[in-house]
C-alpha cells in the first residue's frame, strides 16, 4: 500500500498530557463535590461563612464557658441573679446534668438497688454484641438467649419480689432505662409480628387477610398517643371487676402493636419486590409454604427492606418519649420533670437538659443507622463476582 492511498499520516508525536487528578484524595474530593461549578463555589463559601460565624459561639456556650461542677442553682447563676458567675457569663449548666445524671438514667429506682439495672445492661450488651457481629457462630442459640431467656431474667432482676430481691414497682422506673426497655420490647415484638401480619395480608384465606388488613389500617390510621391513651384508659374498662394491668405493661403492649402495624407494611413492600420466578422456583423444588417463605422468600425480602426496617426502629425509639402521657417518665420526661426542681431552676437549665437528652437520642439513632449501612454493604451480594 503506497502512502498516496493513506488519507492522513501524523508526522510528529502528540505532546505528553498531564497525569489525571486523583479523585480519591482530599483535594480531589473537594474539587468534585464542593468546587465543581460556580454555584457549588458560592454555596461552599456561604456554608463555610455560616460555620465560622456559628461554631465558635456554640463551642464557647457548650464547653469553654460552661459550668461543669456545682451543688445547686447558684453555680449557674450570675451575681446579679444571686449566683457566683460574673454578669457577662453565658454558658451551659452541665453541673445540673452531672447532679441529676443517675436520675436521668434510672428514674426514681432505689439507689441501693441500681446495681440490678446495671447488671441487666451488661447482660444485654454481652448478648447483643455477638449477634450483631456477622462472623461469630451460634447465632441461633444467641438469639434464643437474647429474645427469650434475657427478657425473663431482666424482668425478675428489675421488678424483684423473688429470690430475695426487693420489689421495685414500675412507677419508680424511669429515665433511659424505660426508653431502652420500651424500645427493645417494641423492636423484638414488632419484627416477627409484622412479618406474620404481612404474610396474612397476602394470604389467600379471606378471614386471615381481612383481620390483618383491618388491624394494620386501624393502627396506622391513629397516632401513637391515641393508642397509648386507649391502652391506659379504655382497656381497664373491658376487664372483669378486680382485674388490673400494670401501666408499664400497657405501654409495652401499645408500643409493640403500633410498631408491628408499620413493620408489616415495610415487610410487605419487600415481599412484593420479590420476582414471581422465586416463588415458582421454590414450588418446583417441592417446598411447603413455610419452607418456601423461610428459606427462599423472606431472606430476600428482608434484605431489600433493611433501610425501612431500621427507619421504623429509629422512629420507635424516638416515639417512646410519648409514654409520659400515661404517667411514665422516659429519658426526655425525667429531664423535663427536673426543670421544676427548685435546687436547679436557672435560665439555662432547660436548654442544657434538652441538649443532653437530644444527644443521647441522636447517639442511639446514629448507631442504628450506621449499623444498618454496614449490614447493607455486608449483604449486598448481587453485584459481587
Amino acid at each position: 500500500m503506497s502512502t498516496q492511498e493513506i488519507g492522513f499520516v501524523r508526522a510528529d508525536l502528540l505532546p505528553p498530557r498531564p497525569a489525571p487528578q486523583r479523585s480519591g484524595s482530599a483535594i480531589g474530593w473537594i474539587r468534585a463535590n464542593l468546587l465543581a461549578t460556580p454555584m457549588d463555589v458560592v454555596l461552599t463559601v456561604l456554608a463555610v461563612a455560616l460555620l465560622l460565624w456559628s461554631v465558635p459561639g456554640m463551642l464557647s456556650w457548650l464547653f469553654f464557658e460552661a459550668v461543669w461542677s456545682g451543688e445547686n442553682r447558684e453555680a449557674c447563676l450570675t451575681m446579679a441573679q444571686g449566683g457566683v458567675q460574673p454578669d457577662s457569663w453565658n454558658g451551659a449548666c452541665w453541673a445540673f446534668v452531672g447532679d441529676r445524671f443517675q436520675q436521668f438514667m434510672f428514674g426514681r429506682y432505689p439507689i441501693e438497688e441500681r446495681w440490678r439495672p446495671i447488671l441487666v445492661t451488661v447482660m444485654f450488651i454481652g448478648l447483643l454484641a455477638p449477634i450483631l457481629t456477622p462472623r461469630l457462630p451460634y447465632k441461633g442459640w444467641n438469639a434464643l438467649a437474647l429474645f427469650v431467656v434475657f427478657p425473663i431474667l431482666a424482668f425478675f432482676l428489675l421488678h424483684g419480689g423473688t429470690f430475695g430481691l426487693e420489689r421495685v414497682e414500675t412507677p419508680l422506673w424511669g429515665g433511659l432505662m424505660v426508653t431502652l426497655i420500651l424500645s427493645f420490647v417494641g423492636i423484638a415484638v414488632s419484627l416477627p409480628v409484622g412479618i406474620l401480619l404481612a404474610l396474612g395480608r397476602k394470604s389467600d384465606l379471606p378471614v386471615i387477610r381481612l383481620f390483618c388488613v383491618t388491624f394494620i389500617e386501624v393502627i396506622r390510621g391513629v397516632p401513637l398517643i391515641t393508642v397509648l391513651f386507649m391502652a391506659n384508659v379504655m382497656l381497664p374498662l373491658f376487664l372483669p371487676t378486680g382485674w388490673t394491668i400494670d401501666n408499664f405493661l400497657r405501654a409495652l403492649v401499645g408500643v409493640a402493636l403500633f410498631a408491628s402495624a408499620y413493620m408489616a407494611e415495610v415487610v410487605r413492600g419487600g415481599l412484593q419486590a420479590i420476582p414471581k420466578g422465586q416463588y415458582e422456583g421454590a414450588d418446583s423444588l417441592g417446598l411447603s409454604y413455610w419452607q418456601k417463605i423461610r428459606l427462599i422468600i423472606m431472606p430476600q425480602a428482608l434484605k431489600l427492606v433493611i433501610p425501612g426496617i431500621v427507619n421504623t426502629f429509629i422512629g420507635l425509639f424516638k416515639d417512646t418519649s410519648l409514654v409520659s402521657i400515661i404517667g411514665m417518665f422516659d429519658l426526655l420526661g425525667i429531664v423535663r420533670l427536673n426543670f421544676t426542681d427548685t435546687d436547679w431552676i436557672t435560665p439555662v437549665t432547660p436548654i442544657t437538659g434538652l441538649i443532653f437528652a437530644g444527644f443521647i437520642f441522636w447517639l442511639f439513632c446514629f448507631g442504628m443507622s450506621r449499623y444498618s449501612a454496614f449490614m447493607e454493604s455486608h449483604l449486598e451480594t448481587g453485584h459481587k463476582r
